[in-house]
């Protein structure tokens, strides 16, 4: 299979263009920048620069390279660290991406005759347990929730289309790799648990987001979880992880004060996001993950 990768240098792009190489397929992965470029050849795809915001662009270029699929894993994530407060603004850059890239990635693939897509989504605690993203998260998450909406509607009215919602990354490049601004702050004791600490999070190492996507060109249509096994509450996985680090215990502040420290969101995510569920991913797409539960992926990744 012919595949162009968007965003084949990100997290989850770096695990992907080596695995489809490693199958036999030809693949095509986009960057911006010389450096990227240069990425993208050491990982054995072919290079091509590419803005996906340039619809002008993407056009000349899906109709120039015939793939038979697109896989778009484009992000940017670079200012990413842990300041919840402004979460939007964070991700103003992604939600551009997931929006306008993946309308233009789809626009240009249904007039090359693309038969395939795998789109890269989010699942965060504003999506609950039944799937549904929240129409009214808090604040901080709102236009994030939206741009979310936005491309999993588009993904939806779009035969032969997959959109993968990740959960929270780890392993290398993210945040939650040796020396990343989360592992950081935990090991300066900067994250507390905040309130409860009931608040669920679901992670997904950047491997097991891969193969999905992997198991995606061929299995499934729609939208799918995918997270690893096991959610994991605040008040269990972020002492886990500072015991796997060697570092301190996390201390506990109460809710009134986190709210104060990381804004009625980022609270919120510590004491009330809901779990969610990879059952539809692994039935239908035939996926299962390499690390099923962050406690062994952790221990693997940041165990010394």
């Amino acid at each position: 299979m012919r595949v162009l990768v968007a965003g084949a240098t990100g997290v989850v792009g770096r695990q992907l263009v080596p695995m489809l190489r490693s199958s036999g397929h030809d693949v095509i992965g986009t960057s911006r920048s010389e450096s990227g470029l240069a990425t993208v050849a050491q990982l054995s795809g072919t290079p091509l620069r590419l803005d996906v915001l340039d619809a002008a662009a993407v056009r000349r270029a899906v109709a120039e390279a015939k793939p038979d699929a697109i896989v778009h894993q484009a992000t940017d994530l670079s200012a990413l660290g842990n300041d919840f407060r402004h979460f939007d603004k964070l991700f103003a850059g992604t939600n551009r991406l997931r929006t306008e890239g993946t309308e233009n990635l789809l626009i240009a693939g249904r007039e090359a005759g693309v038969q395939r897509y795998v789109v890269q989504s989010y699942r965060w605690g504003f999506t609950d347990a039944d799937g549904v993203i929240d129409a009214n998260p808090p604040k901080a998450f709102r236009e994030s929730a939206a741009a979310l909406r936005r491309l999993e509607q588009l993904v939806r009215e779009t035969p032969g289309a997959v959109a993968l919602r990740y959960g929270g990354f780890y392993g290398p490049g993210t945040s939650l790799a040796e020396e990343g601004p989360q592992i950081t702050a935990i090991r300066k004791r900067m994250i507390p648990i905040i309130g409860s600490g009931d608040g669920y999070w679901t992670f997904v190492h950047t491997y097991d987001a891969a193969s999905a996507a992997m198991a995606a060109l061929t299995q499934g249509e729609g939208v799918y979880t995918v997270v690893d096994d096991e959610p994991a509450q605040t008040k269990v996985w972020l002492p886990y992880l500072a015991e796997v680090l060697g570092a301190k215990p996390p201390r506990h502040v109460p809710e009134w004060l986190g709210r104060l420290a990381a804004g009625p969101g980022g609270a919120w995510l510590m004491t009330s996001a809901p779990a969610a569920s990879n059952a539809a991913a692994k039935r239908e797409l035939g996926w299962a993950p390499k690390y099923a539960s962050w406690r062994e992926g952790f221990r693997a990744e940041l165990g010394g």
